[in-house]
């Protein structure tokens, strides 16, 4: 059974924050809100945690999680940026995008991208994740909260718990926060691709 939290978008109760940070910490899978939708997450070192992830979304080895991280010198611990990349990362970010960069050896070999050894990351712009990722101190493993044979993310906290709570260990609600996925721009070739539309505008990224 799930525990479930309601934290204030704005000014997020800090025993709470603590208290989800901890569940992390312990291995814990969480769903917590972002700036574009919810998302499901667990502590960046905890295969077993990761496991739990990918039956819940029913995913195959080949789907690559994403680290949400609190700020750009988060980002430049776990992938590699070179200049040119750092000034548009910098001017996106917090925002609603997930950039595919060349991972560093930080990056726990199973979350690489097989043949690429790449790594998605992001910062979304959303007080609550922000607030976790300071006191946890390093970022959260993370994959959109879709469930199997849906497209669209899960939306609404309450519908979250009566569908999962006996698969989660928290459930945050941080009220509306979307219901679109994140811009994918793939970093990794010789110019930016967008590999996936969703929330945060491509134009900036398409040559």
């Amino acid at each position: 059974m799930s525990q479930f939290f309601q934290i204030h978008p704005e000014t997020p109760q800090k025993r709470l924050i603590n208290q989800a940070v901890d569940i992390l910490r312990r291995g814990g899978v969480i769903v917590y809100p972002t700036d574009s939708a919810y998302a499901i997450g667990c502590h960046l070192g905890d295969k077993q945690a990761a496991d739990r992830i990918k039956r819940i979304r029913r995913l195959d080895d080949k789907h690559n999680f994403t680290l949400v991280c609190r700020d750009l010198s988060d980002i430049g611990v776990y992938a590699k940026v070179d200049n040119t990349q750092y000034r548009l990362l910098k001017n996106f970010t917090p925002g609603p995008y997930t950039f595919i960069l060349d991972a560093t050896s930080e990056v726990p070999r199973r979350l690489l991208h097989p043949k690429r050894r790449s790594v998605g990351v992001r910062v979304p712009d959303n007080t609550i994740v922000q607030e976790l990722l300071g006191e946890l101190g390093e970022p959260i493993m993370s994959s959109t909260l879709i469930l199997p044979g849906e497209t669209d993310p899960m939306t609404d906290p309450y519908e979250i718990r009566e569908t999962l709570e006996h698969e989660l260990d928290l459930i945050i609600d941080g009220g509306f926060c979307g219901m679109e996925a994140t811009t994918v721009v793939d970093f990794t070739g010789e110019a930016p691709v967008v590999t996936r539309v969703g929330k945060g505008d491509p134009a900036p990224f398409e040559v």
